[in-house]
């Protein structure tokens, strides 16, 4: 083995305190450990001993800290002068580690644990903390062997004790506290204690991640189902991935299986694959493999037993498969703690925690999940199935409905005669006019979903009411032969020859049947829509579409005026067509008043569900006219009438263009993602995920951002991401822009610069340059935020060559120069990297006044000008500042020097920084405080918007006055301006600017 140096175990040290929680980390922290000890050096050992305790702690192994925290504790008790004040103070704060951790392993002796929690008193007494710490452990040991009294105890003196310097954060003795409360029954107590963490006015490094899901189910049993889904969106993203917070995960997993939603849980699962495993911490093992016990043991009943899961001890398993080991592996863990404990308490929450019923059939979380496979063993869509036998009175009038049904056009007639189907089976003798309804009823859904058999069926259903004297059944089944026919695409002169057929079976009716005159008129409104595709089938090259527009407008407007005061639904029907024809000939303002007629007089029919889509489509038309608050109005009205709709594909659209409307609205955000959210679900319903869902998911995610909720807009935005860049180009770049951005608000530079960049390269082959440069240009903000200045620059020089390429954006090239003379003085300000960033500034102010020559009088121009005299001024202070710091550190050096021979060895081929002479130093002062005085004359011009910007250049400058020793020059500037300010009206002066100015001055006199 070899053996490293102590410079090597620093190195390392310092390397694994940044590297992934997790197995790899534990490891090599381990391997430090034992190189320290090996070493001979105490001090190096105490540190890695340090370090170990804290790579166990962020992972799935944290019960192993005992041993190095024993080994630490054992160096403390030999010399605790050789621990410093910060020393001291983390190993007593990881005693509050080491005794959870002793309470959540069952292989520690409850002596030893209590032995561990009684020296934790003792030691914390002597060092003069408050016992505030060792209570709150207490009270978990207490519940855990199920002393309910000396847990409450425990409980009270906890919250009794003062808090002090080994007191848990706020946010951590919340989470506790809630914990509590949901042991007690009390989600309203728990949720009320959390709100400051939910809120996210208390945060740590592990809230509110944790308390978000352990919140989802008591918002559930609460009926708090949205922030319940709010929560999940939020959390999860925060715990994905993280070792951990596995617990955490396991609760979204549980919360998935109990609202509906087990593909997602599954999809959860999934992504955590390689942590399913025997973890070391057997409490944190229990607590998720319990959580995905629940997703299992849903995903059998539901019939996916068969179904894939996930591997376990490398071999992959089914669901069912996967139940049975983690079962038995919880339930024996479970038992372990009870043995121990002397209870069944580990064991009786386990069992209720599985056996846990859903908390709601189904909530939508706006995120894409794929679908359950479909296995052998799933079971069947739920039918009505046979029942109890109706009596004929009940059977009588449950056909009288689904005639009525029929007859109205209704949504639910499918459902109705598919009920009726199953009670004819269980009658002795069925009526044969019922058996031809149904028939006819069949050889309808036949003829809509193109089914071969369609004609042979509908021939036959004819047949059958003529044998039975229904003609006018028979006369509509003529006219449904012809319109299969064109659906089919049959001859236009076949399909003609059927229409007249039809208009002769319904002219041949008694003049005394009540539907003569509708089955006509139905014929005649069949044949002026047909005739239209029939023409077009005819002529597809000619150029004479707008005569056939304007043949069947004229054919829909005799229709109305012919029928309008009588057959209602087939007028509204009419009008929405014409509707749909202006519309096709370019005339969107004579659309609407058609469509608005049409859903009215389909309301007032008493079929509102037919209003639906001429007010979905009036909608749209009203928002293209600018006319939003109409559109509103009817894509409103269209909900409320989609009331009793069956086709989910509708439902979406309604909400989707609903949803629209409200976001481009700007005012409601949050309305605008509920209708969205549903349309997702709706869409989804309709198996379109990919299309409408893709679009309703996308416009949610908007809704979300608007709300200012990222992070669940992020989630949304991503699970449909594949299916967005299917739609084109264009939407495939502005939607990773959208996700750049959120990801950025997030503060994830490096995700959010990747989505930029991939913008970009879709942009490239585009004429116009400015998608590309701006896409560049923010990809060069967010390299830079995230530290990777070498290909920041590279994204700025190709932002600035494209911005350049238009020649229209003086500003962005501006902004992209200052960027770059601020990247050149990241890694080190030297006289090089400073001369760099001059010429950055001076070519931008170059930009500027050449901008400024052709529009003198552009504020923003102005501004920006003035805005990078003020960052060369700030370059060139930058320059001074670093410059005296390295007076101040060389002094310093030449001490130690004198006692570290090896410090002059390592330093012999570094080349020192040439320094500056004090004229250097107060030349480029002079300039700063030129530059400042420059720029603060320009924001006065342009007024008080600019009023901050002028007092941070005055600020400036008075201090670099104060720096040359003329301190009665900065002054004199500060009172300047604070003679103007008393001078001006009183509204003219904002509140912060006399105190500002005259804490300045007072500040600035007493450095004088």
């Amino acid at each position: 083995m070899t053996t490293l140096t102590r410079e090597e175990i620093v190195r390392g040290l310092a390397e694994n305190r940044e590297s992934p929680n997790g197995a790899v980390r534990n490891a090599h922290a381990e391997a430090l450990a034992g190189a320290a000890e090996t070493s001979g050096d105490r001090a190096l050992f105490r540190e890695a001993l340090d370090n170990l305790i804290n790579a166990y702690l962020y992972s799935s192994e944290s019960s192993r800290m005992l041993v190095p925290f024993a080994r630490l504790l054992q160096e403390y008790d030999k010399d605790p002068g050789a621990f410093s004040h910060w020393d001291a103070h983390s190993l007593f704060w990881q005693f509050k580690w080491v005794a959870t951790a002793i309470s959540d392993s069952p292989g520690i002796p409850l002596e030893s644990a209590t032995g561990w929690l009684d020296e934790m008193e003792r030691r914390y007494r002597i060092a003069g903390y408050s016992e505030r710490p060792v209570r709150e452990a207490e009270l978990w040991l207490a519940d855990a062997i199920g002393e309910d009294e000396r847990a409450e105890r425990a409980f009270r003196r906890w919250l009794a004790a003062e808090r002090d310097d080994m007191s848990d954060c706020r946010a951590c003795e919340l989470n506790g506290q809630g914990q509590y409360a949901v042991l007690h029954g009390d989600d309203t107590e728990a949720l009320e204690l959390w709100k400051p963490v939910l809120d996210g006015d208390l945060t740590c490094a592990e809230e509110p991640h944790r308390l978000l899901a352990t919140s989802l189910l008591p918002l559930l049993r609460l009926g708090r189902a949205d922030e319940a889904r709010s929560h999940h969106l939020r959390g999860y993203r925060m715990a994905r991935g993280n070792e951990s917070l596995l617990p955490s995960v396991g609760k979204h997993i549980e919360f998935c299986a109990l609202t509906g939603n087990e593909p997602r849980g599954l999809e959860i699962l999934a992504e955590h694959a390689a942590h399913v495993a025997p973890l070391a911490n057997l409490d944190d093992r229990l607590a998720f493999h319990g959580a995905i016990l629940v997703l299992l043991r849903r995903l059998r009943e539901l019939g996916h037993g068969r179904t894939p899961a996930v591997s376990y001890e490398g071999r992959p398993r089914t669901v069912d498969e996967l139940y049975e080991v983690l079962y038995a592996g919880c339930l024996d863990i479970a038992r372990q703690f009870d043995a121990r404990n002397g209870t069944t308490r580990f064991s009786d929450r386990f069992l209720a925690q599985v056996g846990r019923e859903p908390l709601l059939a189904e909530l939508p979380l706006g995120v894409r999940s794929a679908a359950l496979p479909q296995t052998a063993s799933a079971p069947l869509p739920a039918s009505p199935g046979p029942g109890p036998a109706l009596t004929a009175a009940a059977f009588t009038e449950l056909v009288e409905r689904a005639r009525r049904a029929r007859d109205l056009g209704h949504p639910g007639t499918d459902a109705l005669w598919a009920e009726v189907a199953v009670r004819l089976d269980a009658l002795p003798e069925a009526d044969p006019l019922v058996r031809t309804d149904l028939a006819d009823q069949q050889a309808l859904a036949a003829g809509r979903r193109g089914a071969e058999e369609a004609p042979e069926l509908l021939s036959a259903v004819r047949d059958g009411y003529r044998a039975l004297g229904v003609a006018e059944r028979a006369a509509l089944a003529e006219l449904r032969l012809a319109g299969v026919a064109a659906q089919s695409g049959a001859a236009p002169t076949e399909v003609r020859a059927l229409l007249r057929v039809a208009l002769r079976s319904a002219e041949a009716l008694d003049t005394a049947e009540p539907l003569r005159a509708r089955r006509i008129a139905l014929v005649e409104l069949s044949a002026i829509r047909m005739e239209s595709y029939l023409r077009s089938v005819e002529t597809p090259d000619a150029g004479d579409h707008h005569d056939h527009h304007g043949e069947l407008a004229a054919a829909l407007t005799d229709f109305v005026a012919a029928h309008e005061g009588t057959l209602a639904d087939l007028v509204a029907e009419a009008e929405e067509m014409l509707g749909r024809v202006a519309l096709t000939q370019g005339d969107p303002e004579r659309a609407v008043p058609l469509l608005a007629a049409s859903g009215a007089r389909a309301a007032l029919a008493g079929r509102p569900w037919q209003a639906v889509d001429p007010l979905v489509l009036r909608a749209g038309v009203l928002m293209t006219l600018e006319r939003p608050e109409e559109a509103e109005a009817a894509a409103r009205s269209a909900l409320e009438h989609a009331a009793e709709v069956t086709d989910a594909e509708t439902q979406g659209v309604v909400r989707l263009t609903l949803a629209d409307i409200l976001l481009q609205r700007g005012d409601a955000a949050v309305e605008s993602a509920e209708h969205a959210l549903a349309a997702a679900h709706w869409f989804d319903q309709a198996g379109l995920t990919a299309d409408g869902g893709a679009h309703a998911r996308l416009l949610l995610a908007r809704a979300y951002a608007g709300d200012g909720r990222s992070a669940e807009a992020a989630e949304v935005l991503q699970s449909a991401l594949a299916d967005l860049l299917e739609h084109g180009d264009q939407q495939a770049v502005s939607v990773r822009e959208f996700l750049g951005d959120l990801l950025r608000r997030l503060n994830e530079p490096r995700p959010a610069a990747e989505q930029y960049l991939l913008a970009a390269e879709v942009t490239k082959g585009w004429e116009d340059p400015r998608p590309q440069a701006g896409l560049a240009h923010s990809a060069a903000d967010t390299l830079s935020d995230a530290g990777l200045a070498v290909e920041a620059a590279a994204a700025y020089e190709r932002a600035l060559e494209l911005h350049r390429l238009t020649g229209e954006v003086p500003v962005a090239e501006v902004r992209i120069l200052r960027s770059l003379a601020w990247l050149g003085l990241r890694e080190e300000v030297t006289a090089t990297a400073v001369s760099a960033a001059r010429k950055r500034m001076e070519e931008a102010a170059e930009v500027l006044e050449a901008a400024l020559a052709a529009e003198p009088a552009a504020p923003e121009l102005r501004s920006e000008l003035a805005q990078t005299w003020h960052q060369l001024a700030q370059v060139l202070d930058r320059h001074v500042n670093t410059n005296e710091q390295s007076y101040e550190a060389a002094d310093e050096d030449e001490e130690n020097d004198k006692d570290d021979g090896d410090q002059d060895l390592a330093d012999a081929g570094a080349e020192p920084a040439a320094r500056l002479s004090p004229a250097e130093v107060d030349g480029l002062r002079l300039e700063e405080i030129e530059l400042w005085d420059r720029a603060s004359r320009v924001y006065a011009e342009l007024g008080p918007d600019h009023l901050r910007d002028r007092f941070q250049c005055l600020n400036n400058a008075a201090w670099t006055e104060q720096e040359r020793g003329d301190a009665d020059a900065g002054a004199a500037r500060v009172t300047a301006l604070i003679d103007e300010a008393r001078a001006l009206p009183e509204d003219a002066v904002p509140d912060w600017l006399l105190p500002s100015a005259e804490r300045l001055l007072a500040q600035l006199n007493d450095r004088d």
